[in-house]
């Protein structure tokens, strides 16, 4: 891991929710998506926040996925495809932050986060329940063609966090990826194995994207 030079990024938000039912035609489910600014300290467990939930605990939370991230400057653009103002935490995220793009934050990145240590694990994966929300079913696909998705942290060190608290780096491996390389690979590059495999070299890469990739790769072997 090299020790580079401090950056540090201004939270706009902290963001958590509970689960709700939401309807989509005649299909009903539970989601967390929406979230709400909150102004005092939260406590940052290895599992998410304390008040925050997540409904579908197969394709969020858990270790990997502790914290989701958003940049607040990429909000513009989503605002003029929607046709609507936003405010904070609009897309479900725990972490509204000013600047920090997917552009600029690597797979394995390591922050301190207020009194808590986070880790970039992967790009965060938008699902259909993104598109309820705004009834605007293309918005998934939208996220994942732009690769300004967001992504999760896991936690290394637990502790408090509130919205006074900075982002500020600490380290970053020197095989690192950048989440939009990530999104690119996983989701545009799918035949470029040497992509693949270079992605897969990154230690910290989450589980569940280490065994997609794995599966992809096994599967081209095979034929």
């Amino acid at each position: 891991m090299n020790d580079i030079e401090s950056v540090s990024y201004r939270i706009v938000s902290l963001n958590v929710g509970t689960k709700k039912r939401m309807k989509s035609g005649r299909q009903e489910f539970y989601s967390a998506i929406d979230k709400h600014p909150v102004s005092d300290r939260i406590y940052l467990s290895k599992t998410g926040f304390a008040r925050d939930e997540q409904a579908d605990l197969i394709h969020h939370g858990g270790v990997d996925k502790a914290v989701c991230v958003f940049d607040y400057l990429a909000y513009p653009s989503y605002e003029a495809f929607l046709g609507q103002n936003l405010q904070p935490g609009a897309f479900g995220e725990n972490i509204t932050v000013s600047g920090c793009s997917e552009q600029d934050t690597y797979i394995g990145d390591i922050w301190k986060l207020g009194e808590a240590t986070v880790q970039v694990s992967q790009p965060r994966e938008p699902c259909f329940k993104l598109g309820v929300k705004y009834n605007a079913k293309e918005l998934p696909l939208k996220f994942q063609t732009t690769g300004i998705t967001g992504y999760y942290f896991r936690v290394l060190e637990e502790g408090y966090v509130s919205a006074e608290s900075e982002l500020i780096l600490c380290s970053r491996a020197a095989n690192s990826v950048s989440v939009m390389e990530a999104n690119y690979i996983m989701h545009q590059n799918k035949d470029d194995f040497h992509a693949i495999h270079k992605l897969l070299s990154v230690d910290s890469l989450s589980a569940s994207w280490k065994s997609t990739l794995t599966k992809r790769m096994e599967k081209r072997k095979l034929n």
